[in-house]
């Protein structure tokens, strides 16, 4: 049975990020879904823990989004992040569905999509993921195309990522991004970037060199009056990356697994980087936090400079 209706939407802000909101310190959005469909625990909340760790050493404050038994939570306090890393059934939840986990006091896991809403109902400008979603290859047949290009169409976010999941059509994915009118800027490279590995083979169709650029950008067009999101592809440092060839041999394997099991819709994306983590004996779970952790460090860096 429905509960009944609240007058009013239940957020509960953090204590840090609330004493940020009152001194106007930066902030930087962090989505959920890495912590409860990313990566298992311990490893999940170790990464949560050393994300947030990175936004504060760089000057900014980080909040961490989710839905907990309803309430929609801009930050966690840190016994409340260590029960949401081990969280087992939490919904993965997007623009579809952020409400009914609000309304139903569901505890549910937020997207790229869901944590751009959030986000921005708080006043937050940037937010840091590993990678958004997109056009998923076959999507010709299927029509799978995440909610997260609709989104950056339309809500007032920067999105720092390692650019596009690599087991998407990435090219595809560019084109849809541009007929929205989505704004693509790869960090310091004029290559995109392809997730795990730093290039994706395709140009960027812009390159910024500095979080102060960034910043500047994004003030330009709000000056213009342009509404929407803006996407900064970060590649993950050399050091930690997997090459795109070696990296395509894995995709396909873990993609005839996933038609093979006929995995299909919110599943294929955890499933695919659960059996890539399989095939690549934990290789590419040590790239994604890394990769996290650099998004982040960026993320923070550009909150600073619109700050300032």
């Amino acid at each position: 049975m429905s509960k009944p209706i609240s007058p009013l939407l239940p957020i509960s802000y953090s204590k840090e990020v609330a004493a940020a909101k009152l001194r106007g310190a930066p902030l930087v959005a962090l989505e959920s879904t890495i912590i409860t469909h990313g990566m298992p625990y311990p490893g999940n909340i170790d990464m949560a823990r050393s994300v947030e760790a990175i936004i504060r050493q760089e000057g900014a404050v980080p909040a961490t989004i989710a839905v907990i038994h309803g309430v929609l939570h801009i930050g966690l306090e840190p016994e409340e992040l260590e029960a949401l890393a081990q969280t087992s059934g939490a919904m993965k939840v997007s623009r579809a569905d952020l409400a009914f986990a609000i309304a139903e006091r569901r505890t549910g896991a937020t997207t790229v999509a869901a944590t751009m809403i959030a986000a921005a109902r708080a006043g937050i400008k940037v937010f840091a993921t590993g990678g958004i979603g997109g056009v998923h290859r076959g999507a010709e047949e299927s029509f799978d195309i995440s909610a997260d290009l609709e989104e950056l169409a339309r809500t007032d976010v920067i999105v720092v990522c390692a650019g596009a999941k690599a087991i998407l059509d990435i090219p595809k994915t560019l084109e849809v991004l541009e007929t929205r009118g989505v704004p693509v800027v790869t960090y310091d490279s004029d290559e995109f970037p392809a997730f795990w590995s730093r290039s994706s083979g395709l140009a960027s169709p812009l390159t910024l060199n500095s979080p102060a650029a960034i910043a500047n950008f994004q003030m330009t067009r709000e000056q213009l009056g342009i509404n929407g999101g803006m996407l900064i592809a970060n590649p993950v440092p050399e050091a930690d990356e997997i090459p795109r060839e070696e990296m395509e041999i894995y995709i396909e394997r873990a993609l005839d697994s996933a038609e093979r099991d006929e995995i299909a819709g919110k599943a294929v994306t955890p499933y695919l980087l659960s059996t890539i983590f399989d095939i690549t004996d934990g290789r590419s779970l040590k790239t994604n936090v890394a990769l996290v952790e650099n998004n982040a460090r960026l993320a923070a860096e550009i909150a600073v400079a619109l700050a300032d």
